[in-house]
């Protein structure tokens, strides 16, 4: 069986092809379709547990990854936090000599996750100034009002 770290590069590689056809709108097209069709679990957790639903989520599809992170839930403040200290994904890519990774790769969490949790009332924040380093943070918090 071949293990989905196998299939980053392929990734990678497959967002470049469709900006060089579609333009970043291609991507962002692929990115939406992606989130719509294939993130069920993530909404059907959010709606039914709130925040505690991301937690459920993350805590299960992080550890699956082995990713070395640490996430936060204060439900009380109405925030989840996810501060990524080794994305495997990202660090995957980094560490392929052969391999230039789509410029703007870890863009797709921040569309993929917002699309999914701002229209269930709540605001996603996503912080990738240091992806260049497999590091990043997400923020979600209930939308006031």
């Amino acid at each position: 069986m071949i293990p989905c770290t196998d299939f980053i590069p392929a990734y990678s590689a497959l967002f470049d092809f469709l900006e060089a056809r579609g333009g970043r709108e291609a991507v962002h097209g692929f990115w939406c379709a992606l989130s719509d069709r294939f993130l069920d679990n993530l909404r059907t957790l959010v709606q039914e547990d709130g925040l505690r639903g991301c937690w459920q989520y993350w805590s299960h599809t992080l550890n699956e990854e082995a990713a070395d992170f640490t996430m936060t839930l204060d439900e009380e403040a109405g925030e989840f936090c996810i501060h990524m200290h080794a994305c495997p994904s990202k660090g995957r890519l980094l560490q392929l000599p052969h391999v230039t990774a789509y410029h703007d790769y870890c863009g797709h969490c921040d569309v993929l996750y917002r699309r999914v949790l701002e229209p269930l009332g709540y605001t996603c924040t996503v912080d990738l100034s240091a992806c260049d380093q497999a590091r990043c943070s997400v923020v979600v918090r209930r939308s006031a009002g």
